[in-house]
């Protein structure tokens, strides 16, 4: 039986060239694939790095943030402490009978019968006003009660700073 050569030749031809086709879209496809990699790789990177950029501005915004409060707690506290301060001193005074707390009276009411006598200080400002001393104890509880509104105060204030800061300005 005799082999048809120019057959086999031809079939070995065209599986040749099959062959080289296939290998050669393999190169064509590996390299497009490797680009897109590459590709996806980079925009990876740089939405990674966008990413740790963004962060690190919130963390420097938080940062400033938390400086600003400290500050502002410090303020806070010093302020309540120069009132505590402040409060005792006067409390210490009105005890010792060094200070003493009047009251201004209006002179028509004196007029009419009120039984306190008019004392006119010469270092007073109220030139010759009626006045009438209060009692120590009395003196103590209104001091008292000056040192909460004091207290009260200081608090809002400090509130008041606290929103602030956490709320920033609009400009518009």
């Amino acid at each position: 039986m005799a082999v048809p050569w120019k057959a086999v030749g031809a079939i070995a031809l065209v599986l040749i060239g099959a062959g080289s086709a296939w290998q050669f879209q393999d190169w064509r496809y590996g390299k497009q694939l490797a680009e897109q990699s590459q590709q996806h790789a980079e925009t990876l990177n740089q939405l990674t790095q966008a990413a740790a950029t963004a962060q690190q501005a919130e963390q420097d915004k938080r940062l400033a943030l938390e400086q600003r409060l400290a500050a502002s707690e410090q303020t806070h506290f010093r302020k309540m402490t120069d009132a505590q301060r402040d409060q005792d001193r006067l409390r210490d005074r009105l005890a010792t009978s060094d200070l003493r707390l009047s009251v201004l009276l209006d002179a028509t009411d004196a007029a009419k019968g009120c039984g306190v006598p008019a004392t006119a200080d010469a270092g007073g400002v109220d030139h010759a006003a009626v006045r009438a001393r209060l009692d120590p104890a009395h003196a103590q509880r209104i001091v008292a009660i000056t040192d909460s509104g004091d207290r009260g105060l200081i608090a809002l204030q400090a509130c008041q700073a606290y929103i602030r800061t956490l709320i920033p300005s609009r400009v518009e």
